[in-house]
């Protein structure tokens, strides 16, 4: 059980030191019990006192790494149940399974078109994590020779299933050293299955799908047999009960500290789904709540974009939305004489006008303000996109050397900052663009003289 922020404070040395950042050692306790520092922020602990902490100061879900330094996938170390508490950190890993009876030929092409999927969001390049192979030959060769080449051909993490043993150290020999996720340790075989992780130090998964308890007795065995890194299995899962397991899982590692389910959970969509796009929407949902791994069954670029689309808004920072950095952007190949509009620096917004800007066949310079990464509307209603941060902008960003005219288009919502702005740069004609950055082509050709 998790120590409360007064029982941490009593094994403090209580000197306000302010080492640890915190202006008090109670503040500081506070702090740790709530899991969001590390006790060994402490520099002054002594060793009774730092081992008496360690299970106050250890994350409620263990962080689990698979892949090599090249490219790995990071799960775990959550510390709340929704997003906008604090946030989510670390991103589910989006799997394609392969099977080892398929043409080596067929896989192998699969694995280039899964590891060339890149897809441009908002200045963002999304890509899926890598692949789990499965042993359905149910030969320890034939496995073997499948994870090798899926290894050459793409360096990304993989999850090895097989329930054989002998077949996983066949496969293991060929891929140890990338550090593959072992698919897994049952209450039959994982004995075995723990010293194979032991010995090519590898991530395991626990898999026991009869019920949460059996689960917690099966990663409590693999604990004693010295297995720390683990990622939990409970079963096929459909909609409903996908959610009410993974929730329950996630609410004992959080708000119970039951430490024998304190890890990321890995899930297959298809298991429990009739069609393609009931595997997408399961997915989906489990993205949200509260997968670490998830296995498609195919892989499908049409598929792939609105869950990496929906992974990238589930863990982004809800208090701190992405942003583009300030300045003034060439878009297209401008010149002097090529138009300048404004807007804010919230990328989704930055990403419409730029867009349209090119497609408009007019190349243009665009100026953004920092508004802490909001949109316009909501940037000029908290008083952070107004004329005197326009004008501010222009100077600060030398716009002028850029053009060899005075001539700035506003996004037509705030139309009316267009008089303040005429005062604040003088000699500047202040154009009021259009309200939706869709109709930018037809207003530049409508209205751009210079």
């Amino acid at each position: 059980m998790a120590l409360s922020g007064i029982e941490i404070y009593k094994h403090l040395p209580k000197t306000n030191c302010k080492k640890c950042g915190f202006p008090t050692c109670l503040a500081f306790a506070m702090k740790v019990s709530q899991k969001a520092i590390a006790i060994t922020a402490c520099t002054d602990l002594s060793e009774t006192a730092r081992a008496a902490l360690e299970a106050a100061s250890r994350p409620p879900i263990r962080l689990i790494t698979i892949g090599g330094d090249s490219r790995k996938v990071e799960v775990g170390n959550e510390v709340v149940m929704f997003r906008h508490e604090k946030t989510f950190y670390h991103p589910p890993g989006l799997m394609i399974k392969l099977k080892d009876t398929a043409p080596l030929e067929a896989t192998l092409k699969t694995v280039d078109e899964v590891a060339n999927l890149v897809i441009d969001r908002v200045g963002l390049k999304l890509s899926l994590d890598g692949f789990a192979i499965q042993n359905e030959s149910k030969d320890a060769a034939t496995f073997a020779r499948c994870v090798e080449a899926v290894k050459a051909k793409a360096d990304l993490p993989l999850v090895l299933m097989s329930p054989d043993p002998a077949a996983m150290e066949a496969a293991l020999e060929k891929s140890a050293r990338s550090r593959p996720l072992i698919y897994a340790a049952t209450k039959d075989n994982w004995e075995k299955m723990a010293e194979l992780a032991k010995k090519h130090s590898c991530p395991l998964v626990a898999s026991e799908p009869a019920s949460l308890d059996e689960l917690a007795a099966l990663t409590q065995k693999l604990n004693q047999a010295g297995v720390e890194d683990l990622v939990l299995d409970p079963g096929p899962q459909g909609f409903s009960s996908s959610l009410n397991t993974l929730t329950q899982l996630r609410r004992l590692a959080l708000k119970k500290s039951f430490r024998p389910l304190g890890y990321p959970i890995i899930t297959f969509p298809a298991e429990t789904t009739g069609s393609p796009e009931e595997e997408v929407l399961l997915a989906g949902q489990q993205i949200a709540k509260y997968a670490g791994i998830i296995v498609l069954s195919r892989f499908s670029p049409a598929t792939a974009y609105p869950l990496l689309t929906m992974r990238l808004n589930m863990y982004t920072d809800p208090q701190k939305p992405i942003q583009m950095s300030p300045g003034i952007y060439p878009i297209g190949a401008p010149k002097p004489s090529s138009p300048l509009c404004v807007t804010t620096n919230f990328s989704l917004t930055y990403f419409s006008v730029a867009t349209e800007l090119e497609a408009s066949g007019f190349p243009s310079w665009l100026l953004v303000c920092d508004t802490e990464g909001l949109s316009v509307l909501t940037a000029w209603a908290a008083g952070k996109f107004d004329a005197e941060k326009i004008a501010k902008s222009v100077k600060a960003f030398n716009v002028e050397a850029s053009i060899s005219h005075r001539s700035i288009i506003i996004p037509g919502r705030v139309a009316v900052l267009r008089g303040e702005l005429e005062e604040e740069l003088q000699g500047w004609k202040i154009m009021v663009g259009p309200p939706e950055a869709m109709e930018i082509g037809s207003y530049l050709k409508r209205y751009w003289t210079n």
